[in-house]
């Protein structure tokens, strides 16, 4: 049985043109055809992607699990994950370190195929010392599953491949490919990750670059394909 996953940073919908447009967002999820998506900024305000997320689960028969890690005046606004999978148990996370921007994480159990899937899907920090905090915080989530595997996807806003947040997960994951994601016109940085143990399972793993993506967001989203 294949699987693709996804991790995407739709940047509140806004594209290279400083326009929000959902629209080009769902045009770039129905691109993806991925089994599960993990987003970061999501907006869930009326009329922004929070709705559109719902309209398009349902189109997909997935179902949506919203992440809310703050509120502003453009209304609700955190992670989320769409999943044709379906969703045993869900948990949410806040990993939010004082004096910085909320941030969280969405715990997902699944199964395929007869295999026991544990998801991590989050949103990490700025700076360093958040990020080792966070992910100080994450790694007794993956310690303690019992899952046949076990994934992590997101926005790791790690800029140094040689991090010490990079160096724990190795703890868990074995290192592997780092595409470039951001930005999106010109993409350099690899701050978007698909992690998969035992990572033997993962068969591609790509950048979804199609015109598309370019415009819809400042980041590409990233792409794992998996054979259960």
């Amino acid at each position: 049985m294949k699987l693709r996953i996804a991790t995407y940073n739709i940047h509140r919908s806004v594209g290279g043109d400083g326009r929000a447009d959902p629209s080009r967002i769902a045009c770039v999820l129905t691109e993806l055809d991925a089994d599960l998506v993990a987003l970061q900024e999501v907006s869930f305000g009326a009329q922004l992607p929070g709705e559109l997320l719902e309209r398009l689960a349902d189109s997909m028969g997935a179902e949506v699990i919203a992440g809310t890690t703050l509120h502003d005046a453009r209304g609700h606004y955190g992670n989320a994950v769409v999943s044709r999978l379906p969703v045993a148990t869900a948990r949410r996370f806040d990993l939010s370190v004082r004096g910085r921007e909320p941030r969280g994480a969405i715990e997902m159990t699944t199964s395929a195929n007869g295999v026991s899937l544990q998801v991590v899907a989050t949103h990490l920090g700025l700076r360093p010392a958040e990020r080792r905090h966070q992910i100080a915080q994450l790694l007794p989530l993956f310690d303690a599953s019992t899952a046949d595997l076990k994934i992590l996807l997101g926005d790791l806003n790690e800029w140094f491949l040689w991090g010490r947040p990079i160096r724990w997960l190795h703890r868990v994951f074995d290192p592997g490919p780092a595409p470039a994601t951001f930005p999106a016109h010109r993409p350099w940085l690899a701050l978007d990750r698909v992690w998969v143990t035992p990572s033997r399972v993962l068969e591609r793993l790509y950048v979804h670059d199609s015109a598309s993506a370019r415009a819809a967001s400042d980041h590409l989203p990233l792409v794992g394909e998996l054979q259960i």
